[in-house]
């Protein structure tokens, strides 16, 4: 399978990342808001029912996992996915989840 495009997005309190996929219609994505310069807040994780089932999610959460541990941040895990995904990769994830 083609790796999703990620980017991301950011304004002074809040920012998301937005994942495509070659061939396939809709984003999905991962917002967060910026509580200070070293925490973040990520409160949403959606992806449309065209993209569902192709990791679209867990790459997105990797993504703000693997940039906030390269700016020194910690992250308050408020979307239930976003909570279950950490939760399931403790390894991967220690380090960073507040």
């Amino acid at each position: 399978m083609t790796e999703p495009s990620i980017i991301r997005e950011d304004s002074e309190t809040k920012g998301r990342y937005v994942a495509t996929l070659a061939g396939h219609p809709g984003e999905a994505e991962l917002t967060f808001s910026k509580a200070s310069e070293t925490l973040i807040i990520v409160d949403h994780t959606g992806v449309p029912d065209s993209l569902r089932g192709k990791g679209l999610a867990a790459a997105l959460s990797r993504r703000v996992i693997a940039d906030a541990r390269a700016a020194g941040q910690k992250i308050v895990p408020l979307c239930p996915f976003f909570r279950a995904f950490a939760a399931r990769h403790p390894k991967e994830t220690a380090d960073v989840i507040a």
